[in-house]
């Protein structure tokens, strides 16, 4: 049995705390050896990069971005969620660099014992730790591990505010020229959205509306989803064709996002005194995806089947429907029990001469 949609993200956002650890702790290696011709300049403190000695030294560095890395992305980036950019990165560099310092105390006895071919716990081992923890050996260890710190916040901080995949593409250079590929659109919408912002007010409305999209998190993904833009009060969620007929994943990540609302309907009365609920449309097709801008650079989706989506989902009220289908996207729909699958009849959709018909599904009860 292979990884949840939902596992495979965390170890993908994971991954490159061990990479950027890696990578920073080569560098500083290779500027000690050379900066003192590979010689040991201070034996009683430093440690002699013996062929063991580096192989272990690598191993450990990796592992504890590793560590580093699960440690954030399992808990600690959540845990400022509410403080701004710099803040973030200070508070967890202080906390990380304690953790650190602990792991350090364990971890160089052990490359000691290596070096010396003693016990871990032997007098020699321990006296040249002591002499390390005072060197400026210990101080060169302290700022490369800052350094390594901040850089991999800074990927993790970066890697939210743009998303995982638009940074892993921008590094792989994927999008730097356009291709074309085969995907399935969501366009989802708030119902009465101007209604509920006159009522709330600017600040309630943004508040709720924050709510409203972090509720959705675990239905994208968990049904292999990716948020290609949130305009407003509406978001646009897209799959790789073959992510997302797996499974039936579009139309599931629709239903748990539908029940999740639902879920929280008391938590939205309470809070602000009504609960929110929303129109979709789906509909699939070939975009060419590519990077563009030079201010600020996006990776973005152009084709026809971005606007016949936001037509089909329009369609929503006139129906009076949740959710309206293309026919072509709804003959990709693996047969499901629970799902009742209903024709909507031939539709013309705005600004399009061809008709389409529509379709839209229910869960059997």
């Amino acid at each position: 049995m292979g990884l949840s949609p939902k596992s495979k993200r965390r170890l993908q956002r994971i991954l490159p705390f061990g990479v950027i650890w890696c990578v920073i702790g080569l560098f500083v290696l290779f500027i000690q050896e050379a900066a003192t011709g590979n010689k040991n300049i201070n034996p009683n403190a430093a440690i002699t990069l013996t062929p063991k000695v580096f192989v272990f030294a690598m191993t450990s560095v990796t592992l504890i971005g590793l560590l580093m890395g699960t440690i954030e992305v399992l808990w600690l980036g959540n845990l400022f969620n509410n403080k701004s950019f710099y803040k973030k990165i200070l508070y967890k560099l202080g906390l990380y660099s304690f953790l650190l310092l602990i792991t350090i105390i364990i971890v160089y006895p052990i490359a000691a014992s290596i070096e010396l071919g003693l016990p871990v716990f032997h007098q020699l081992v321990l006296q040249k730790l002591s002499n390390f923890l005072i060197s400026l050996d210990f101080l060169s260890t302290m700022v490369s591990i800052a350094v390594s710190l901040f850089a991999g916040l800074f990927y993790s901080e970066i890697s939210q505010n743009v998303g995982d995949a638009v940074l892993k593409n921008f590094f792989t250079g994927k999008y730097h020229k356009p291709i074309q590929e085969k995907r399935i659109f969501l366009f989802c919408d708030m119902k009465s959205s101007t209604t509920i912002a006159e009522h709330l007010g600017h600040i309630e409305y943004f508040k709720m509306l924050k709510a409203y999209y972090a509720d959705f998190t675990n239905a994208i993904i968990n049904h292999s989803g990716s948020v290609y833009q949130y305009v407003g009060d509406e978001i646009i969620i897209s799959w790789k064709y073959e992510e997302g007929i797996k499974n039936n994943n579009w139309i599931n990540c629709f239903l748990a996002m539908k029940q999740d609302l639902h879920n929280k309907a008391e938590w939205y009365n309470n809070n602000f005194g009504l609960a929110p609920t929303f129109k979709s449309g789906f509909h699939v097709g070939e975009v060419t995806t590519g990077e563009i801008g030079t201010l600020k650079k996006e990776i973005i989706f152009t084709g026809d089947v971005l606007n016949t989506t936001a037509r089909i989902q329009g369609l929503c009220n006139t129906y009076n429907v949740d959710i309206l289908i293309s026919e072509k996207l709804i003959k990709e729909l693996k047969p499901e029990e629970s799902l009742k699958i209903m024709s909507q009849g031939i539709a013309e959709l705005k600004g399009k001469e061809e008709k389409m018909e529509l379709f839209t599904v229910l869960r059997n009860s």
